[in-house]
């Protein structure tokens, strides 16, 4: 992948503590593990660890994981979303029992990407009106979903939706991504890179207005 596809595939822009630089190393330290034989355990570990802290998306590994072997597309969405998940507890976790450290709250607004003070704040907002959506949105789109995971937990959302929309957005995101390269083979991967972002978004817009919809025609 080219260096403009590290943003495609989600990984958000670097706070200013972290160089372009590392990154990019980060970036491509992920990538070797598909050329080895732990790259299931490095996909399951990346996911898991993507959705608090980890600046790159478990999909650039998923990616070449699955483009290598195809027929294992769908057993490696399926480690990247249990791996997710579990994460999404941990993350969850972090803001229930640990936001209340100063030292934690530092390090987040310091050194994660797309882990801003703004949206942060942002982000309490939209939980009063949309608790669901948020996380759902955040587990399918490019959102950064360690945001969310941590909020979730220091606002103290209810657990079993939190669980439910993890599971149903990362779900769809990684096996979509899995069967689009178990369809289409190795070709696809240049749609991923370049449009499967974008894609994810408009879905996602279509899906909260076709509810809206029925929710003004129910009342």
């Amino acid at each position: 992948m080219s260096n403009s596809s590290v943003d495609m595939v989600g990984t958000p822009k670097a706070n200013p503590a972290l160089r372009p630089g590392l990154i990019r190393r980060l970036y491509d330290w992920v990538l070797h593990w598909a050329e080895t034989p732990y790259g299931p355990i490095a996909l399951f570990i990346l996911a898991f660890a993507e959705s608090s802290f980890f600046p790159i998306p478990p999909d650039v590994l998923l990616i070449a994981l699955a483009i290598s072997i195809p027929t294992r597309a769908f057993r490696y969405a399926a480690i990247c979303s249990v791996g997710s998940t579990l994460g999404g507890i941990f993350g969850y976790g972090i803001g229930w029992q640990l936001w209340d450290i100063p030292s934690v709250e530092h390090f987040f607004f310091t050194y994660i990407p797309g882990f801003t003070k703004e949206v942060f704040d942002r982000v309490a907002k939209l939980y009063n009106d949309w608790n669901f959506w948020v996380v759902f949105i955040a587990a399918f789109t490019p959102i950064p979903y360690k945001v969310i995971t941590i909020t979730a937990g220091v606002f103290d959302i209810n657990f079993p939706m939190f669980i439910i929309a993890t599971i149903v957005g990362r779900s769809a995101r990684f096996f979509l991504v899995g069967g689009l390269i178990w369809r289409f083979g190795a070709p696809i991967k240049g749609f991923i890179d370049k449009y499967f972002n974008l894609l994810s978004i408009a879905f996602v817009v279509l899906l909260v207005l076709g509810f809206a919809i029925i929710k003004f025609f129910v009342k």
